[in-house]
């Protein structure tokens, strides 16, 4: 008697799933199409009964194979050079569009990777003929279904070859219930549907290894020997928190390294004179947009070199790799996207694609500010020198009524800043600036509009008004502030933004409140058109930051008992032989020999000269920071390191994953990652971290504290 048979759609909903919803609305949420087999099959299946079976077993095996083979033996795609016209070709790719001329005419895309674009024109002329069948083959194939497609070279156009098809071999098939139409957003859970379908993303993940490949080149070029350092590492107080492993031994556990600080430190000490890696490394702090748990740098060290050797090397790196990036990169606007595309030339030969834009080649040396320097002029340490204006202090020229109006501090400094926007046709006038202005005051970002110091006020210029609009400040307020250069050609339509702060020197902070107010008022105004957009690449060094930095509670520090910690790492060289005694004498007013490169508002990297004398480490920690001696006992293996003879050395460490969005035009290192973690700190990909099991908790000696206790810690 005949086994009863089912449909593999009828057997995909007998297969339980939790996602299923994410590509299918046909099913009940509990159900999900069986994955592994094309779901446009309707080769039929024994039921369980039957597959539990010798019979049902055998029947499935031949099934499974025929599958297989239908999907998995093709030809290898041609080398490049045998793009000739007149000459059979293969190519592989995605079914990308279809265009259906008439029943004998048929054209369709392929999306090759890291290739010419390739149209593919399918016709023929008598009913049964190969060319019939081709072109009926390649009508079936579902949209973006992965081919091997071959054909003859019809014409090459630089960036696009036209193929006249031979033969289309799907290689598996796109399901119907994925719905692809113009400008969709897949959810970040479905990261393989979007890096396939958005053009920008994965433009970007492919600009990423070029980019490291030449810094790599370079590096080589200069004699660096790339070594890498392990990533179970331990538990030291270097200024972040730390990802911990469990081991199986009761007690112990390792630590994901926050850096190779310690590592390449050593490795000088091992007689290795230019080190580099591109290495992984894991904080676990607080995200935004630029910050992720799991990040790369390019880590580099040299030996027998200060922090001028270093600096000048970083900006071989950068004036090297720009120039061969625009030999390689066309860089495109689409819509409200910019982002770089190959130059799809073949045999890696010239494009006759046009970009938009061309990076920008900087030349070296690059601008040096000193941290004070772009504290008081920017109001930040990383300054975004493409903003065309200037913080300046005026609470001198101000009267001490207006000075009330915005703060409650006592003898605050006031700083502003004028911002002039683009004024043109009826569009943009004084009123609308005003009207906009009020709107964006209305809706600062809650650190600015919270600001304990009193949030920024701001005032427009305007002729036809009393005192010009400026009528707050006071007759003589008004004199006084437009006698200053910086505000003496005061015009219809300029902003004024004033903001108070504490009167006290910068001690290591990253920022000032109007500081923050020029980049929100800045970005706010180009989104809204009265100011133009720069793609240029302002490249800075920022230089001679404190050496130490008062405890804020957020950061653990080195875990001392000074009352302050290492602005960057206990490992950071003082700068001068002054800085030098000043540790024993006031360590606050010690200035480090750090540098950090600077573009465009984002800090992509920072480095230092390090301490290299054992004795001096030693005091450093024990002495300046208050480290106990467990604390000390942690850097056992560096102190010994440096004190077998290690030469002076100097060191950087570039966020990769930073330049790349800077170089690709995105705010966010997740467009240049693959897989990123979300704000959670999450992958939603693959649904990590999961929870632990309680086998798992016996294996590696752990318990879960219980909430309220961990509550209670925490507010001690």
């Amino acid at each position: 008697m005949a086994q009863p048979r089912v449909s593999m759609r009828r057997l995909c909903r007998l297969i339980p799933s939790q996602n299923s919803r994410l590509y299918t609305s046909r099913t009940s949420p509990q159900w999900q199409s069986l994955k592994c087999l094309p779901r446009n099959s309707q080769r039929l299946l024994h039921t369980s009964s039957a597959l539990a079976s010798p019979a049902g077993d055998k029947v499935t095996g031949q099934t499974l194979r025929e599958e297989w083979a239908q999907y998995s033996h093709f030809p290898s795609a041609s080398k490049a050079a045998d793009f000739v016209e007149g000459n059979k070709v293969t190519v592989h790719g995605f079914l990308l569009k279809r265009r259906v001329k008439s029943s004998k005419l048929v054209f369709a895309d392929i999306q090759v990777e890291n290739g010419p674009s390739v149209q593919v024109t399918a016709t023929f002329k008598e009913d049964g003929s190969p060319e019939q069948l081709a072109t009926k083959a390649l009508r079936a194939v579902p949209l973006y279904s992965p081919v091997c497609v071959t054909g003859i070279v019809a014409q090459l156009h630089g960036s696009r070859i036209d193929l006249d098809l031979d033969a289309i071999q799907p290689l598996n098939a796109f399901p119907k219930d994925i719905i692809v139409s113009e400008g969709v957003q897949f959810p970040a859970s479905a990261r393989h549907l979007q890096i396939r379908f958005s053009d920008p993303l994965r433009s970007r993940l492919l600009a990423r290894p070029q980019i490291g490949f030449q810094l790599r080149k370079t590096l080589n070029d200069l004699d660096f020997t790339e070594v890498e350092t392990p990533i179970l590492f331990k538990s030291t107080p270097e200024g972040a928190r730390e990802f911990l492993v469990p081991t199986r031994r009761r007690g112990l556990a390792y630590a994901l390294p926050q850096s190779p600080q310690q590592y390449k430190q050593i490795l000088m000490s091992s007689g290795i004179r230019g080190y580099y890696q591109f290495a992984r490394c894991f904080r676990d702090e607080d995200l935004r947009a630029d910050r992720q748990p799991e990040f790369t740098q390019l880590d580099l060290e040299m030996g027998f070199a200060t922090g001028e050797d270093v600096m000048r090397t970083v900006e071989t790196l950068v004036t090297q790799l720009l120039p061969a990036l625009n030999a390689q990169f066309n860089i495109v606007k689409s819509g409200d996207d910019i982002y770089p595309v190959p130059k799809r030339g073949l045999n890696n030969g010239g494009s006759t694609e046009n970009g938009d834009l061309q990076w920008p080649e900087p030349t070296a040396p690059f601008l040096r500010l000193t941290y004070d320097e772009a504290m008081t002029r920017f109001g930040i340490d990383k300054p975004d020198l493409r903003i065309p204006f200037e913080l300046h202090r005026v609470d001198h020229v101000l009267s001490a009524q207006f000075v009330s109006m915005i703060t409650h501090s006592e003898q605050p400094i006031v700083e502003a800043f004028r911002i002039r926007p683009q004024l043109g046709g009826e569009t943009v006038t004084p009123a609308t600036i005003a009207e906009f202005v009020d709107k964006l005051m209305d809706q600062l970002p809650k650190p600015l509009a919270k600001n304990p110091d009193g949030a920024p006020a701001a005032l427009m210029f305007n002729s036809k008004k009393p005192l010009c609009g400026l009528s707050s400040l006071g007759f003589e307020g008004f004199d006084a502030l437009t006698s200053m250069e910086a505000f003496s050609d005061l015009e219809d339509g300029d902003v004024l933004v004033f903001q108070a702060r504490k009167n006290a020197p910068f001690q290591g902070e990253g920022s000032t409140a109007l500081g923050v107010a020029r980049t929100h008022f800045y970005h706010s105004f180009i989104s809204a058109s009265l100011l133009p957009r720069s793609f240029d690449l302002k490249f800075l060094w920022v230089v001679n930051f404190p050496m130490f930095t008062p405890d804020d509670g957020i950061d653990p520090g080195q875990g001392g008992q000074a009352g302050f910690k290492a602005t960057h790492h206990p490992f950071t060289a003082p700068l001068t032989e002054a800085d030098v005694e000043l540790l024993a004498i006031d360590p606050l007013k010690a200035r480090a020999d750090h540098y950090d490169l600077v573009v465009n508002g984002v800090e992509l990297g920072g480095g230092s000269r390090r301490i290299h004398l054992s004795s001096m480490q030693e005091y450093v920690m024990r002495n300046i920071l208050k480290m106990t001696d467990a604390g000390l006992a942690q850097f056992s293996h560096l102190l010994e390191a440096l004190r077998a003879g290690c030469p002076p050395h100097a060191g950087f460490a570039l966020g990769f994953d930073r330049l790349v969005a800077v170089l690709t035009h995105t705010d966010s290192v997740r467009d240049v990652i693959a897989f990123p973690k979300s704000m959670k700190g999450e992958d939603l990909t693959v649904k990590s971290p999961s929870r632990m099991t309680a086998q798992q908790l016996e294996t590696y000696h752990l318990a879960i504290a219980e909430k309220k206790k961990v509550e209670e810690k925490q507010d001690v």
